[in-house]
């Protein structure tokens, strides 16, 4: 079976990068750092304007008729430029929760506008402060009538102070439920170790809710994870890459500091552990794409090898760059910062290995 991509695919990898190249280098990245918004209206509009944010949906919901796996080497592009705006979030996120587990109905509501960029959705799932997302769903929305109500709290809500609707994790009896909100949620921004992604505390207030056909969370959370996978493979690409480049321009002893064996070796390292964390991804996506009866395990699989092995890859690209990976002025840094929410979001290498020992029945 062939798992590689398309040369349209291709095609567009190729492109997205070289626009975030020009539209988007680290320069204008960090104009955003201290942005409480944390994101790009005007880059928002140029990608909505190629038709990014509608590449994934069908035509009769205002998208372009492709599929989640054309998301996959454009998310790693918009990973690798670190892109001050909410695509990961709204529609390889949201986006796909609603087309998987939305009716007709919902679908036609919500999808156009996320596929034209008019309105940025955000996912509410974590509780817990130290969960992330990988924790246990609490909150319970109450009935009112034929509709829902919620009301509490979801932390490390990505994006959420660029959204204008949420959809919402939430527990109904004995199972768990996706719920879209449009009003009645109020944001609080926070500052966190990543700069470069703006997260907010959603505090919802006997909000209005609805709920989405289907009374799970997957295969909706399976694309979730899978997305954010394909970002991380992106972010590490462009660690291992700077890394490189620095230890051929770096010079020691009056020689490169990559003529040196321990340098060759933590470089080697590095190319192995993106490779593997690399297959690992792309097969989730494509199982999550597929519908592949082992989807929910390699989802699993590959954000608990992407988690611990490329936050990893970044820490040994700042020990190869020394002191100067610690300074602001150095982007390396911020890849780091990345690499390690990249890391717990979701849920973190161990939780998702114990997921892992109860699918196999260990």
């Amino acid at each position: 079976m062939d798992f590689d991509f398309s040369a349209d695919q291709y095609g567009l990898r190729d492109e997205a990068r070289r626009f975030l190249e020009k539209q988007s280098p680290m320069g204008y990245v960090r104009e955003f750092l201290d942005d409480p918004s944390g994101w790009s209206r005007d880059l928002w509009k140029q990608m909505s304007e190629l038709g990014w944010p509608a590449l994934a949906f069908p035509e009769e919901y205002g998208g372009l008729g492709q599929g989640f796996l054309d998301l996959v080497l454009l998310l790693g592009e918009l990973g690798r430029a670190l892109a001050p705006v909410p695509f990961l979030s709204s529609v390889a996120m949201c986006g796909q929760i609603i087309l998987a587990h939305g009716s007709e109905e919902q679908r036609a509501r919500y999808l156009p506008g996320i596929a034209s960029g008019d309105r940025i959705a955000a996912m509410a799932l974590a509780e817990q402060p130290q969960g992330f997302g990988g924790g246990p769903i609490d909150m319970k929305p109450v009935r009112d009538g034929d509709s829902w109500r919620i009301s509490g709290e979801k932390k490390y809500v990505l994006d959420a102070p660029a959204a204008d609707m949420f959809v919402v994790a939430a527990c109904t009896g004995d199972s768990n439920s996706w719920f879209v909100v449009e009003e009645g949620a109020r944001v609080t921004p926070h500052t966190t170790y990543d700069p470069t992604r703006p997260i907010g505390t959603v505090t919802f207030e006997n909000a209005p809710a609805e709920q989405l056909d289907a009374p799970s969370l997957h295969p909706g959370l399976q694309f979730a994870t899978a997305a954010l996978c394909a970002e991380m493979i992106g972010t590490a690409q462009r660690t291992l890459d700077m890394t490189v480049d620095y230890s051929k321009q770096r010079e020691q002893f009056g020689r490169p500091i990559g003529s040196f064996q321990a340098i060759k070796h933590k470089c080697a390292e590095m190319a192995t552990e993106l490779e593997a964390a690399r297959s690992a991804a792309f097969y989730a996506c494509w199982a999550v794409a597929t519908g592949a009866e082992d989807a929910a395990l390699s989802t699993h699989i590959a954000k608990s090898y992407c988690s611990d092995q490329l936050a990893h890859l970044a820490g040994e690209g700042v020990q190869a760059h020394g002191g100067i990976a610690f300074t602001w002025e150095h982007d390396m840094h911020l890849y780091l910062k990345r690499a390690k929410t990249q890391q717990v979001l979701l849920g973190d290498g161990a939780f998702h290995r114990e997921l892992i020992a109860r699918i196999v029945g260990l």
